[in-house]
């Protein structure tokens, strides 16, 4: 959203720091919920994002990497094309919501869909182990999507708001 001018720049550690820790509680609810029931285990993953092994279908790095950067960059060129100020007002948490669950469902195969790596942060600190030394991946593709759909919508859309 920064690089896409729509987001200041001194907001954004803040901003960073807010979705981490929102993340983390919002997992952590997740893991109270969860250990309510008989046979949950944290091997199982808790939805933590991989690749190779920890892939739900076996999806290799390069594969989770193309994903990630591919679904990053169409979530991100969606919320600025559907809040964009000449696009239809109310619309956008429509739009926004039925293009995040067309990416869910292309991408959950491959990696359990990450486009957030506060989200991939807040499962990983959980499960550990592997999924902690995954997630490298899980910050750099989105980064690299995020950052790519910034730029590309410039070039498309030069408005400044």
């Amino acid at each position: 959203m920064w690089i896409g001018g729509r987001f200041d720049k001194k907001e954004l550690i803040p901003y960073i720091i807010a979705q981490v820790l929102g993340g983390i509680a919002g997992a952590g609810i997740l893991y109270i919920i969860a250990t309510g029931k008989d046979g949950f285990s944290l091997s199982n993953g808790f939805a933590a994002n991989g690749y190779g092994l920890h892939s739900p279908d076996g999806y290799g790095l390069a594969a989770a990497l193309t994903t990630e950067i591919a679904m990053t960059f169409m979530f991100l060129i969606i919320i600025l094309g559907a809040t964009h100020s000449k696009a239809p007002k109310g619309f956008a948490g429509l739009i926004i919501g039925l293009g995040l669950t067309l990416i869910h469902l292309i991408s959950i195969p491959v990696t359990n869909t990450s486009v957030n790596p506060a989200r991939s942060t807040s499962q990983a600190l959980f499960v550990g182990d592997w999924a902690t030394s995954q997630l490298w991946l899980f910050w750099v593709a989105p980064i690299i999507g995020a950052i790519l759909a910034g730029l590309v919508y410039k070039i498309m859309s030069p408005e400044t708001e």
